[in-house]
């Protein structure tokens, strides 16, 4: 029983043990410990994030240490916390109900403590406790009313614990029956894949975004310096480099302007501009960085051009632009296919991926550029910037390039047969075993059939234009036997996507169930893919990628849609990873923004990707981000707005004020409670219309039983899907099919399918 706190003022209440399980609901109390001896509670605000596996493990709410919402610090306060709450028990007390209170505090570390208290975000209308069946709280009613205030301070709930457990359950019963406690613990289609990455009945798999960055003309690429300032340098296809600070704000003056020497235009997919950025390994001593970028030589001859600068001494965040140093010049035989792609590897060379020169089907000379190594054309190159080379070079060819001592050949050439590679990566390694570190993952555009992703190998002849994908592409060549290329580790068809965007394998921190995917897009579909390797069979799978679920994305900041045209992608400084997008392909067209991945099923533990960014001096003012894309919450909110207005203006129709009205005066005075009806607030019809659809909200609710406390499995250990809680289930049914992502798609030219023609 409880202790009385002070003589004649304090609380008294008789509360036998419940029957319980180790996840319960979340509910969160704060107390205040007055003179008048009151115990009350409160929801607290959630981190409103995705769950993850606490380390080290926990020890009061153990139940959770293998995946829940609690690290060992919320772990120990939740302990302290059910000390003070049991100091107002006495020994019976303890016995009936120590276990009960420690489940209620312990719900705060569920996977679905923000699901349960139907409280993804803190303007939504919270509920202090769960969804009850009905068995489970009539019990709870009937053995435990008396100790009600000590668990909730909802006015509402107060007033109907005293009534019969009909009245009482029928504010605490939502639609959604798959979060009615305590049948959530052992829902095996829930609990199946916890902390998995949530995939749809299709196998998609739900991740969701973040809005890094807007405003954009074309950004074409994204580097970091790694430097340790966790910047990020944002490349506009114009000519022109952002600096954007940690802190989200982007610098107002330009890192780098070169719009009076890029060659491009506002054509809709022309290819030609500024093209790639490069910091050098050892930037934050020697200041340089590396461009790439297409340009008029003379006699207006298009070339492209691979420079190196320097960073400003004098101002961190400026490149000096009198620093350029050309490195490599190669004349371009046509408009399309001009490649862009410049880093540098684990061996410290730099890598440079040129186009096949253009038109179509590499129509230049006896076997096109790409398989001719004495042409740089289609070709990734190797070279060492580190110093110059004896026959007057400003760079030096690495001794170990494959083709140094073939007469004929470019030393320069590393790989040859490709035919317009957009976009490659290093991948970082496994961020513990390291496997993997160190290779180059390539996606090479197609002509008419095929998009391929590659690995770069030493020497590797990749096809083109004997193969495309897997396919001939040139039959002549194709049966040569002594063609011996490297294929693909996978290739789509264009019913899929016309021009392949490489990108990255997720070495982050923050969503480790990601940990290996390579993750791509198609420039023309807007399609985000997904290959995961099979380390057994070295084959590579395709995961589609689906944004848009609404029920995946309810977290504060989260969004599921973006613009259409995928032209790159990105890793900060911290591994984490980002797609640049547009709305209209054209280098002059403002549109552009930059996306950050997140995973909604599991995330890091909190403070384990935490870091200090070096701190740099800024000279020109910060312009602070400002969100445009609308959130999966303010969405959902929208919804319930729009419908509350809905229901609203139904129940005013049907009210005893506006009938009376319409037919004339009456000797009979109108009725207090109509009167009540016509201004009750939006939030109240909102809830309202959840409960009791229909403008008299008297149909009656099926209740559905619950087992007891003994037949309560041990399934919230293991793996399970995650799935709408209430609220966002009660719009999903009113809007769009689940699954369904909402991209904004808009007919695309055909000018601007790079690199198909």
């Amino acid at each position: 029983m409880l202790r009385t706190a002070t003589p004649g003022g304090g609380l008294s209440c008789w509360a036998p043990r419940l029957p319980t399980s180790s996840g319960i609901f979340h509910l969160c109390l704060t107390f205040w410990l007055g003179q008048v001896g009151l115990l009350q509670g409160h929801s607290q605000c959630l981190d409103h994030g995705p769950p993850f596996q606490p380390s080290p493990p926990l020890e009061f709410c153990s139940h959770y240490e293998a995946f829940g919402r609690c690290d060992q610090h919320k772990d120990y306060l939740l302990a302290t916390r059910y000390s003070v709450v049991m100091d107002f028990f006495d020994l019976r007390g303890h016995k009936l109900c120590g276990s009960y209170i420690k489940d209620i505090l312990c719900q705060e570390c569920s996977p679905y403590a923000d699901r349960l208290d139907d409280a993804e975000n803190a303007q939504m209308d919270l509920w202090d406790l769960p969804d009850f069946c009905s068995d489970y709280c009539s019990e709870f009613h009937s053995n435990c009313r008396s100790a009600f205030s000590l668990l909730t301070n909802d006015r509402r709930l107060h007033g109907s614990h005293e009534k019969d457990g009909a009245h009482f359950f029928h504010p605490l019963n939502l639609p959604d029956e798959d979060y009615w406690f305590p049948n959530v613990l052992r829902n095996d289609h829930l609990n199946r894949n916890l902390g998995m990455v949530a995939e749809d009945h299709r196998g998609c798999l739900q991740l969701c975004l973040t809005e890094v960055a807007n405003g954009l003309k074309n950004p074409v690429s994204m580097v970091h310096a790694g430097d340790g300032t966790h910047r990020f340098f944002v490349a506009e296809q114009v000519g022109v480099v952002w600096v954007y600070l940690p802190d989200g704000s982007r610098l107002e003056q330009p890192f780098l302007d070169l719009k009076n020497i890029v060659l491009t235009t506002p054509w809709v997919g022309d290819e030609r501009g500024f093209l790639g950025l490069a910091f050098h390994p050892k930037f934050h001593r020697n200041r340089k960085f590396y461009i790439y970028y297409s340009c008029l030589g003379k006699k207006k001859v298009e070339k492209i051009r691979i420079s190196e600068m320097k960073v400003s001494r004098a101002d961190a965040n400026k490149a000096d632009p009198k620093s350029e140093r050309v490195i490599l010049e190669i004349d371009e035989p046509a408009s399309n296919h001009n490649g862009g792609q410049i880093l540098f590897g684990v061996d410290g060379y730099l890598y440079i991926f040129t186009g096949d020169g253009g038109q179509a089907g590499d129509p230049f000379g006896r076997f096109g550029n790409a398989q001719n190594k004495s042409s740089l054309l289609g070709k990734v190159l190797r070279i060492d910037v580190n110093g110059a080379g004896a026959d007057g070079r400003p760079y030096r060819v690495p001794p170990d390039n494959p083709f140094v001592a073939e007469p004929g050949a470019h030393p320069e050439v590393y790989a040859y047969g490709v035919r317009n590679m957009w976009r490659c990566a290093v991948d970082r390694g496994d961020p513990v075993t390291r496997r993997g570190r160190g290779r180059i993952f390539c996606g090479d555009v197609g002509q008419n059939r095929f998009e391929e992703i590659d690995i770069i190998v030493k020497g590797g002849n990749y096809g083109w234009r004997a193969k495309e994908g897997f396919e001939c592409y040139d039959r002549k060549l194709c049966h040569n036997a002594s063609l011996g290329d490297i294929l693909p580790i996978y290739a789509y068809g264009h019913a899929v996507g016309k021009s392949v965007t490489g990108g990255y394998v997720y070495r982050g921190c923050e969503s480790p169930n990601l940990n290996g995917l390579y993750i791509f897009g198609d420039f023309v579909s807007g399609r985000l893919m997904a290959l995961q390797e099979d380390r057994r069979t070295k084959k590579w799978k395709k995961r589609d990628i689906c944004l848009g679920n609404t029920a995946s994305c309810a977290f504060p900041g989260l969004i599921s849609t973006y613009s259409k045209f995928i032209i790159s992608f990105a890793e900060d400084e911290a591994g984490e990873l980002y797609f640049l997008a547009t709305a209209y392909p054209s280098a002059y067209a403002p549109q552009g923004s930059i996306y950050k991945f997140v995973d909604p099923s599991r995330r890091a533990p909190p403070g384990k990707c935490k870091y200090e960014p070096l701190p740099v001096k800024t000279k020109s003012k910060r312009v602070q981000f400002r969100p445009l894309a609308q959130t999966v919450l303010d969405l959902l909110k929208e919804r319930s707005e729009k419908a509350a207005r809905k229901l609203s203006s139904v129940t005013l129709a049907f009210s005893p004020d506006r009938a009376s009205s319409q037919k004339g005066p009456s000797k009979k005075p109108a009725s207090p409670l109509g009167r009540r009806k016509a201004l009750q607030r939006p939030g109240e019809k909102k809830r309202a219309s959840v409960s009791s659809p229909g403008p008299q909200g008297k149909r009656k609710r099926s209740l559905k039983p619950c087992r007891g406390r003994g037949q309560q499995s041990a399934q919230m250990k293991r793996a399970g899907r995650r799935l709408p809680p209430p609220s966002l289930s009660r719009w999903l049914t009113r809007g769009r099919a689940r699954g369904e992502p909402p991209r904004r798609v808009e007919a695309i030219p055909a000018a601007a399918e790079r690199g198909f023609s």
